[in-house]
C-alpha cells in the first residue's frame, strides 16, 4: 500500500484484516524512536497479543556502531572497518551485551577525553536502552526481518516520481499518482485499466432500466 492521506489506525486495521485471530507471529522493525514504540505497546496491550520487535540492525550499525569507529579510528582508516566488522558480529550473534563492553573498554584504554568518546558512549546507551530489542540471533533463527531496506527501497521506488525538480503536488494528486505506481509495481495494472475502462463506461453511458420495459416519450 502507498498512501499519503492514510493515518497509522487505517494501517493497524490492515494488519489485524490479515490476521483477524491473532494467530501469526507479529514482528514489527523499529529504528529505536521512543514515541512510536510507545503507540506499539499501547495498540498491542489494547488487543492483548503478543508481537515481538526487532531494532532496525542497519540503523544500529550505520547510525550509532559506525559512528562509535569513528572515535578510534580516522576516516582514511581501512581498520575501521574491521573494527565495526568485529563489533556487528558481536550484535548479530545475539550478544550485544559484550559488543557495548568492548567498545567501553577501548575507550577506556586509550584515554579518550568525553568528548572524544560522545559516540562510543551513545552507541552503549543506544544498545543498552534497546536490550530487548536486539536479539539478532534469535530473529534470525526465527526467520524474521532484521532490516526495513525492502520497505524503504520500495518507498523511494514509488516516490521518486514525486521528487522531480520544481514538481508541486496537491494531496489529491500526490495520492493518486502513489496509487498508481503501487498498481504497476504490483503488476496490476492490466486488470485495473480493464476494470477502470469498465466503470468509466458505465459512467458515461448510463445502461437502460431493465426494470421499465416502456419506451419514454
Amino acid at each position: 500500500m502507498a498512501s499519503v492521506t492514510v493515518d497509522r489506525t487505517a494501517l493497524t486495521s490492515q494488519a489485524e484484516a490479515r490476521d483477524p485471530q491473532f494467530r501469526r507471529c507479529w514482528v514489527v522493525l523499529a529504528d529505536g524512536a521512543t514515541h512510536p514504540l510507545g503507540l506499539i505497546r499501547a495498540w498491542t496491550a489494547r488487543r492483548r497479543i503478543e508481537i515481538h520487535i526487532v531494532l532496525d540492525i542497519v540503523h544500529v550499525l550505520e547510525e550509532k556502531v559506525w559512528a562509535a569507529a569513528r572515535c578510534f579510528h580516522t576516516a582514511t582508516d581501512p581498520d575501521a572497518e574491521d573494527w565495526l566488522g568485529t563489533e556487528a558480529t558481536r550484535i548479530l550473534a545475539g550478544d550485544a551485551p559484550a559488543a557495548v563492553a568492548a567498545i567501553r573498554t577501548e575507550a577506556d584504554r586509550t584515554g579518550l577525553s568525553p568528548d572524544q568518546r560522545a559516540a562510543a558512549d551513545k552507541a552503549c546507551r543506544n544498545l543498552e536502552n534497546n536490550a530487548a530489542f536486539v536479539h539478532y540471533g534469535q530473529a534470525l533463527d526465527a526467520g524474521w526481518p532484521i532490516a526495513s531496506g525492502i520497505v524503504e527501497g520500495a518507498a523511494r521506488h514509488l516516490t521518486d516520481r514525486l521528487d522531480i525538480t520544481g514538481s508541486r503536488w496537491s494531496v489529491c494528486g500526490a495520492e493518486a499518482v502513489l496509487t498508481l505506481r503501487a498498481v504497476i509495481s504490483n503488476g496490476d495494472f492490466p486488470a485495473y485499466w480493464t476494470y477502470h475502462t469498465q466503470r468509466e463506461r458505465e459512467r458515461r453511458y448510463h445502461p437502460p432500466d431493465e426494470h421499465n420495459g416502456e419506451l419514454q416519450p
